[in-house]
């Protein structure tokens, strides 16, 4: 959910992400100067599905369907070792990104008319921007400054939709995924 201007999000706007809470100590400080998806009220995260359906759209049967499909894919875990570039963006890359795909497979095939960044990319790289639209010489030195942080691990349990009000993306609602039994749990 990455954009140089986030206010030309038209009210309604949505996107399903990964939340990843446990990147926030160390992305938080470069996100916020450079990226501006964080200034605009983005967790760290990453992408599931961008844009999705505009937000009146997102009530009733849409949001049942979304828990079903959602709820159908299990909670995983992640690893962040190291960092990968795109033209003006730096991300870390999420290892392994399988279940990420996964789950934007599912998105996309129950809901083809919401292609991940709208199908402007064949494919889309799960990753969890740290700076974007940036030159090289900025990323460089926030690549190695942010290295030493390296590598992180996270849980991946939910998928939050989220909704921009105009100005701000706001969190509207959490999906939960299934989480694996534990013995003796019944």
């Amino acid at each position: 959910m990455t954009d140089a201007n986030t206010n030309r999000f038209p009210a309604g706007r949505t996107g399903l992400i990964a939340r990843i809470p446990e990147a926030e100590a160390a992305v938080r400080t470069w996100r916020e100067r450079f990226d501006p998806s964080a200034r605009a009220g983005v967790p760290a995260h990453v992408t599931v599905v961008f844009p999705f359906l505009d937000a009146t759209r997102v009530e009733g049967r849409v949001h049942q369907s979304l828990a079903d499909v959602l709820g159908g894919h299990h909670a995983f875990d992640v690893r962040f070792e190291r960092c990968g570039r795109f033209p003006g963006v730096l991300y870390l890359a999420p290892e392994p990104d399988a279940p990420l795909r996964r789950l934007t497979e599912a998105i996309t095939e129950r809901w083809p008319e919401a292609p991940p960044y709208g199908g402007a990319f064949t494919d889309a790289v799960p990753h969890l921007t740290v700076a974007d639209g940036h030159d090289d010489t900025t990323l460089n030195e926030i690549e190695t400054a942010l290295s030493p942080e390296l590598p992180l691990t996270a849980r991946v349990s939910s998928i939050d939709l989220m909704v921009h009000d105009g100005a701000k993306w706001q969190r509207r609602a959490t999906f939960e995924l299934l989480e694996p039994r534990r013995p003796g749990s019944g």
